[in-house]
């Protein structure tokens, strides 16, 4: 089977759900709490686990309850941790999610602990065990000098190569020419190609620019509008799907990279894996959580039969 192999962050996510944020000063009373793991490379492997993908996650945690406690889900995913080391010196990351009760918009501080400490060393174990033909995926989460060689050494060893650029951060050239496919939203596109993305034909604009880089190909996410999708050759807006309620937005863009990666190691198209990546994202917003909501691949299935977009 083609292996997944995902370097990233794990944090425990702490949710507050309320109607606003509070003003500087001010206390409110919220309507939900809730306590979890998270970080992107973290909800990245539950989702791709979920979706049928054999994943592999790299990443580093402190020496402590959070990070011990964590093994145990992942254990439950299937996901192998065999990379997963461990620090003496910091604490597993953890993250801020506030969550607006009404909508299900979200804004996050994250803090990533004993991943700040991750380097190219503990890294290479797990790139030696890719084969031509897995997938790597990263974000930049990360140490940023640790991604980019990280993403030069997968694809020198043959592996398609997925960089999720969140949170946008300027970039060398070698970043975008390691990335076999970038999957930025909106506002990592605007930030990086220098101006507004606002919808589809912006959206395609800014990939132009990343190809112009260097990159493969270019899936901008655009929410419920759902994905364009730039190549050399072709653009297509691959449309979302509609659920009957937003509850909780955090994590969509982690589940879609997540399905978008187990799809491709099962050898579909790119604008299928697109696609399949949109029903795992639409069916992540419907549950509170982030790596909790990620969809089993029974739902996934489901959703793209009923042919909901």
């Amino acid at each position: 089977m083609t292996k997944i192999t995902i370097l990233g962050i794990y944090v425990v996510d702490v949710a507050f759900f309320a109607p606003r944020l509070p003003r500087i000063g001010e206390t409110i009373l919220g309507d939900d709490f809730r306590a979890g793991p998270g970080g992107k490379g973290g909800n990245q492997a539950v989702a791709a686990a979920r979706a049928g993908g054999a994943v592999t996650f790299v990443t580093r945690v402190g020496d402590d309850d959070f990070g011990r406690q964590a093994r145990a889900p992942w254990a439950a995913d299937g996901i192998d941790i065999r990379f997963v080391t461990m620090s003496d010196t910091a604490p597993t990351g953890a993250a801020f999610i506030f969550v607006n009760s009404r909508t299900g918009d979200n804004a996050i501080i994250v803090t990533p602990g004993a991943a700040r400490e991750l380097t190219i060393e503990h890294v290479r174990p797990a790139l030696a065990a890719l084969a031509p033909g897995d997938v790597f995926m990263t974000q930049l989460e990360a140490p940023l000098q640790t991604v980019v060689a990280a993403l030069a050494e997968a694809k020198a060893r043959g592996a398609t190569t997925i960089l999720n650029p969140a949170p946008a951060a300027e970039l060398p050239d070698e970043a975008f020419r390691s990335s076999d496919l970038f999957t930025p939203n909106e506002s990592e596109a605007a930030a990086l190609a220098g101006f507004p993305v606002d919808g589809p034909e912006a959206a395609a604009r800014a990939a132009a620019v990343f190809l112009a880089k260097g990159v493969g190909a270019v899936a901008v996410t655009l929410g419920p509008a759902g994905v364009l999708l730039k190549t050399p050759t072709a653009t297509v807006l691959v449309p979302g799907f509609t659920v009957p309620e937003v509850v909780d937005t955090t994590g969509a863009g982690d589940a879609f990279n997540g399905g978008l990666a187990a799809a491709l190691a099962e050898g579909m198209p790119l604008d299928a894996a697109v696609r399949f990546g949109n029903a795992v994202g639409a069916l992540s917003v419907t549950r509170r959580g982030t790596a909790p909501a990620m969809p089993a691949r029974t739902e996934i299935d489901r959703m793209l039969a009923e042919g909901a977009a």
